[in-house]
């Protein structure tokens, strides 16, 4: 079998292993205790079995009540510490007080601890002076360095059991983020792609309803297939604009910020865009006076003339209309579109789809410009928009 195949199947039985010892691991080591306290005892009870029936039973039965009382160990350290401390004085044997001392030591390291460290000192040395002639001072030394070590030993377990749960909780928060921020970026890339959709897709299908409108009208006393065809070309314009009005309500939302999908327009690409409306029959002339612009300037003058241009289309499509570019690095650049009240507006206008001045508006805010849009004096319609220089 190649390496590739085997090794899932060896991180497979690992993971398992490892969920089973997460799993049955505390109870297993409990048991362990259990029977090593256990086994003490028995030694200890076979060494006294010649000191009488009632000294072998006393001594069996406080050891072995302890090493019972092993398995409690997690839930209840304090009481399983001084049970422990109880079994020294009456057998002599540390090992329930030492094993509930460890544990007592990961689960908290307070007063508490230092309480019944201290009581556990006092009760192995009393218990040791008992017929033996080491001094006290030998005692207690010995004592502290015996609770020293179970009690340091479980504190430094304790506070790597807490280190690796903070560290697993900062994991999962970090997940937890990291997929709350996917979803944003989710979210923000439908908006750009809503936004795309409107500044591209509205403005030249709004080309192809006026072509199609100027070829309704002009072929009048030709065939009717062709008058039929051009009907059907601008009723497939409309359908189209209102398909496209129905994906920027599911797309759009709020964008998170100013970038774009396209390629970033140049200056030079303000005068395309209005070739393209003089070509579709819009009366409209450019006043271009102005220098090579810096990227986002270019990008968001560009967007204006063409959402500009794009109502033109849909709701004025007769009107004539200017467009004026202009300014420098001192005053910044102005950008407005003006058309002049239509002498008679079209029966079918082609939908809006409610983004273009919204996006404008945001595209324009984060440059740290101004937009204004509304009708003009002379019954037309105006859109206006300063942008600052310095932003590059």
């Amino acid at each position: 079998m190649p390496a590739a195949e085997t090794t899932p199947s060896v991180g497979l039985v690992q993971a398992r292993l490892a969920a089973t010892w997460d799993r049955f691991g505390p109870r297993a080591r409990d048991l362990a205790c259990v029977l090593l306290a256990l086994a003490a005892a028995f030694a200890e009870a076979m060494v006294r079995r010649h000191g009488g029936t009632a000294a072998w039973s006393l001594v069996g039965a406080a050891a072995v009540a302890g090493a019972v009382a092993l398995w409690w160990r997690r839930r209840h350290p304090v009481t399983v510490t001084l049970i422990g401390l109880v079994v020294v004085v009456t057998t002599g044997l540390p090992v329930v007080a030492c094993i509930g001392l460890f544990t007592l030591a990961v689960r908290r390291r307070d007063r508490v601890l230092a309480a019944v460290g201290l009581l556990a000192v006092a009760t192995f040395a009393i218990t040791w002076s008992v017929g033996t002639t080491d001094g006290w001072m030998r005692l207690v030394v010995t004592a502290v360095l015996l609770v020293g070590f179970f009690v340091a030993a479980g504190a430094y377990v304790g506070a790597r059991q807490d280190l690796v749960t903070a560290l697993r909780e900062r994991a999962a928060r970090a997940e937890a983020d990291q997929e709350v921020r996917a979803e944003q970026a989710r979210t923000a890339e439908r908006s750009r792609i809503a936004r795309e959709m409107h500044d591209v897709l509205a403005h030249r299908v709004s080309l192809i309803a006026m072509h199609a409108g100027a070829l309704e009208v002009q072929a009048a006393p030709a065939p009717a297939r062709v008058a039929e065809t051009a009907a059907l070309i601008g009723s497939t314009a409309r359908e189209a604009m209102e398909d496209l009005r129905e994906v920027l309500g599911v797309l759009g939302a709020d964008p998170a910020d100013g970038a774009d999908l396209a390629p970033s327009p140049r200056t030079q690409d303000i005068a395309r865009v209005v070739d393209a409306s003089r070509a579709a029959g819009v009366q409209a002339d450019l006043h271009l006076d102005v220098d090579e612009l810096p990227d986002p300037v270019a990008r968001t003058a560009h967007r204006i003339v063409r959402e500009g241009l794009t109502n033109v289309h849909k709701h004025a499509r007769g009107a004539a209309t200017v467009v004026t570019v202009a300014g420098g690095a001192v005053d910044g650049v102005s950008v407005e579109v003006v058309n002049l009240r239509p002498a008679g507006a079209p029966p079918l206008l082609l939908p809006g789809s409610g983004v273009g001045l919204l996006g404008l508006r945001e595209r324009v805010g984060i440059l740290g410009g101004t937009l204004e849009a509304g009708p003009s004096p002379d019954g037309g319609w105006r859109l206006a928009a300063w942008l600052p220089w310095s932003h590059a």
